[in-house]
């Protein structure tokens, strides 16, 4: 897990970087977006579109998640395109870069145009050829800390987390330490899978740093491949409880609507036709009027698992969770003071790897979200 005589200021340079809004939030940037660490299920096992893009679409060009090591990818420009310096041009293909990777990349010369390299205030012609090797990041020393966690089930398979409001899942660039593969690193020393890398030992899937609630952690390759397949093919149960802006007047409804980066701001996500198949279920569970403004208490369960999808999808039909300051209503407009989103992972369920019996876990809300059902409790005559 760890790596001899590292200079951190030096030998992560590339680590840091690439890893800028995946890393988490995938939550993306994370030292560029006020919103650093926010993703839901970032590592989403559906979003495998790893090929070179030929259609000039400006969306999920090349999914760095995915990204093959020392390997040279191509990415076309077109007449629109003419004029833009080639730092701009990389940041809109591939988002998830940060400015600051993408001008590193340019002065070591793994950017190259019809074969030789460029300066970084180069601007493309029409219908160039863009080519990009990614060198290997260097490795980091993730260091196992005694940090307690809320273990609701383990076996030698796998473990279920009931993750806090603020715990940021893997290290990622500006969290380090303090996270919960830190943790697990220490409560379960070695016995962590490693598809995922040094950084992310056991995570097969994720939630934001503001999401609380429950997550499966692989202890071994085999129960990661078997949880990332079941997740592959929708099948495992994922019910979120969450409380949104305005009156839902339906006691059920479905979103069904794609989504995909944003088009103005590069680093949230958006619905967008051409994004990628993303459903949503909810129902009602109660609903509230709190100083003359109404509040739904909801249900969730995922068919799909798109980065951000619950924030997107109930922002996108006019009912935004409370405490989301990003794809929702500023601080001025939040009725409590939650530190993120009203979220919470409440029950997981799927096919255990080993018994290939259905299980299935329930966790209680928070106390700052059941303390403010009470508040919207005590309003109803």
């Amino acid at each position: 897990m760890s790596s001899d005589n590292i200079n951190e200021n030096n030998n992560n340079e590339y680590y840091d970087n690439a890893y800028n809004a995946n890393a988490y939030n995938d939550d993306t940037n994370y030292s560029e977006h006020s919103d650093s660490d926010n993703i839901d299920d970032a590592i989403d096992i559906n979003d495998t579109d790893n090929i070179v893009d030929t259609t000039y679409d400006l969306i999920d060009i090349i999914d760095y998640e995915n990204i093959e090591y020392e390997k040279e990818y191509i990415i076309h420009s077109n007449a629109n395109q003419s004029g833009t310096r080639i730092d701009k041009f990389i940041s809109d293909r591939i988002p998830d870069l940060s400015r600051s990777y993408i001008q590193k990349l340019i002065k070591d010369q793994y950017v190259l145009i019809n074969k030789a390299p460029v300066k970084s205030n180069y601007k493309i012609n029409n219908l160039e050829n863009v080519s990009i090797i990614f060198p290997k990041p260097k490795a980091i020393d993730i260091k196992p800390e005694n940090i307690p966690l809320n273990i609701v089930y383990e076996d030698s398979d796998l473990l279920i987390i009931n993750k806090p409001k603020g715990m940021v899942v893997h290290p990622a660039p500006g969290h380090y330490s303090g996270t919960m593969v830190n943790a697990l690193m220490y409560h379960c020393k070695d016995e962590l899978s490693g598809i995922n890398g040094i950084c992310r030992p056991g995570i097969v899937h994720r939630i934001d740093k503001d999401t609380t609630g429950l997550l499966i952690v692989c202890k071994n390759d085999r129960s990661h491949n078997n949880i990332a397949l079941q997740l592959k093919d929708h099948s495992i149960t994922r019910t979120y409880n969450a409380l949104v802006h305005n009156n839902i007047i339906d006691n059920a409804g479905t979103v069904n609507k794609p989504i995909a980066r944003g088009t103005v701001d590069r680093k949230k996500m958006a619905v967008n036709p051409a994004g990628k198949e993303a459903v949503t279920h909810y129902s009602v569970l109660e609903r509230y009027s709190y100083k003359n403004k109404s509040y739904t208490y909801i249900k969730c369960n995922l068919e799909t698992g798109r980065t951000h999808q619950i924030r997107v999808h109930m922002s996108s039909i006019n009912h935004p969770l409370v405490g989301d300051t990003i794809y929702g209503y500023n601080s001025n407009r939040q009725p409590f003071v939650t530190e993120g989103q009203m979220l919470h992972a409440k029950t997981i369920g799927f096919i255990h790897p080993s018994t290939n019996k259905y299980i299935e876990f329930d966790s209680k809300l928070p106390d700052y979200f059941e303390r403010i059902l009470n508040i919207l409790s005590a309003t109803i005559q």
